[in-house]
């Protein structure tokens, strides 16, 4: 596609995040420190459950996918935002703004299948540990996670490819800090847009919702076999294991259902931009304490990484 084909726009403006000029730079030192948060310690959950034979198990194999999603999350949205706030252009080339969009969507919709998986993958633990390492077996979590990468390629493709296609001939000012779609498609001078709105519409429908019914239907049979348990010991060990799950979805399922299945002309979208920040800039930094804080195997994982204690052999067992 050449740009002269659909558009006369070559590069948009990003508002982004409105912030007085005496504060720019404490905003940028703050969202860098943010940046290297969430980068070190999404790192370093990858690390330690590629390094310790402890941790290759389902669930862990499931949360160093979620760290690989939000490492690339990351950095998809902030260094854009890094750069708009030390320049005066605040310019993202056109191109750019649809590759940001696309990788912003399918890495979105990966993330939320796979918080959902991680919930299944919890309720068979719980529910019926028993049969877990048949039911939760290695090649079965290999295609299921490849499941979560690959359905947000497809849900994303055709909305972007057509986004890629529509004239922009009118302003290039978008008022978010990254490419959101809705931003993208009030700029366009067409007005077939009907389609798209729908199919994004439809897709937020099927990920959003499909994916928190799965989740809490989980968390609900979870609850219910937890109750059961005698001992308040007991009790307070399975809890912990998916309290951390627990937090993380509530973030992401609240801010997302907020941000794209309420009719178009509400919220505005400065409030979405607002709550926006909320996934794309501080959950990805929170994520690895949340998960590090509440789980035991992980901290003690880490001890040992850094003690250079690494436990590459499977044939342990962990403590």
């Amino acid at each position: 596609m050449h740009p002269e084909n659909h558009s006369t726009l070559e590069e948009f403006v990003l508002l982004g995040i409105p912030v007085p000029d005496q504060l720019v730079t404490v905003f940028f030192y703050l969202l860098l420190l943010i940046f290297a948060l969430s980068l070190l310690g999404n790192l370093t959950i990858v690390a330690v459950v590629l390094l310790d034979s402890h941790l290759h198990t389902p669930m862990y194999f499931f949360l160093f996918n979620l760290s690989i999603l939000e490492i690339a999350f990351t950095l998809c949205i902030i260094p854009v935002m890094l750069s708009n706030l030390l320049s005066t252009a605040k310019t993202i080339s056109f191109y750019g703004c649809i590759i940001q969009c696309f990788f912003y969507f399918f890495l979105g919709i990966a993330e939320f299948l796979l918080l959902a998986l991680m919930s299944f993958d919890r309720y068979v633990a719980i529910c019926n540990p028993l049969n877990y390492s048949t039911v939760m077996n290695f090649r079965l979590c290999s295609r299921l996670v490849f499941s979560c990468w690959f359905l947000g390629f497809i849900f994303v493709i055709y909305p972007m490819t057509a986004i890629s296609k529509l004239p922009f001939c009118g302003s290039n000012i978008i008022n978010h800090f990254f490419c959101d779609i809705e931003p993208l498609l009030a700029l366009s001078c067409s007005t077939n847009t009907t389609l798209i709105e729908l199919f994004n519409f439809m897709i937020a429908i099927i990920v959003l919702l499909g994916s928190l019914v799965l989740t809490t239907v989980s968390y609900i049979s979870i609850i219910a076999t937890v109750l059961k348990i005698p001992s308040d010991t007991g009790r307070k060990k399975a809890f912990s294991t998916c309290s951390a799950h627990i937090t993380v979805a509530s973030i992401y399922y609240g801010s997302a259902i907020f941000m794209y299945l309420r009719p178009s002309k509400t919220p505005s979208l400065d409030l979405k931009k607002t709550v926006s920040i909320l996934t794309a800039v501080i959950t990805p930094a929170l994520n690895p304490f949340i998960y590090t804080l509440r789980n035991e195997k992980v901290k003690e994982a880490l001890r040992d990484l850094l003690k250079g204690r690494v436990y590459l052999n499977p044939t342990k067992t962990s403590k």
